[in-house]
């Protein structure tokens, strides 16, 4: 598998997130993911975006992260928001959220960014499962979906 910077706008990028916001719709009952995301947020050194593609050149795996600063929705100076984490049904079982999950930690590590801050919600069983198997702990609510009763926020030190 090739893991790869993609622009945030590239089709493939545009597949996949398709696909997840059709996976959220039917894991949460409603139209997917309203955070307010463009392609800006992604573009080197204030946030990273990332496709793996498959040996036929397949886009299978995706994930990013952006720059989030202290603010009223509850990020901290020097949080890095991972966003977008997803892999195709087909492809899930072989590492490549974990690969892409290190990555992304690497690069926003390298930016100067002092944690990782990830929101997903109740019905991602496998999502926090990797997530707290890769050192993230529960950390206050941030975000737009703050204040949801299915949501779960964590975190992870990058220094």
């Amino acid at each position: 598998m090739k893991i790869q910077p993609t622009p945030y706008d590239h089709p493939d990028a545009v597949k996949l997130n398709d696909a997840v916001q059709a996976e959220y719709a039917v894991r949460y009952g409603d139209e997917g993911d309203a955070t307010p995301l463009d392609a800006g947020m992604f573009v080197p050194p204030r946030g990273l975006y990332l496709l793996a593609y498959d040996p036929e050149g397949r886009p299978v795996a995706t994930g990013g992260w952006r720059t989030q600063n202290k603010n009223a929705e509850g990020y901290e100076d020097g949080d890095a928001e991972l966003k977008r984490m997803y892999v195709v049904p087909e492809a899930r079982g072989l590492g490549l959220a974990r690969r892409i999950l290190a990555a992304l930690e690497s690069d926003a590590r390298t930016a100067g960014r002092t944690r990782m801050v990830l929101e997903t919600g109740i019905a991602q069983p496998e999502a926090i499962a990797l997530y707290t198997s890769s050192g993230y702990a529960p950390c206050p609510k941030f975000g737009h979906y703050r204040t949801y009763p299915t949501s779960r926020c964590f975190a992870k030190p990058l220094t």
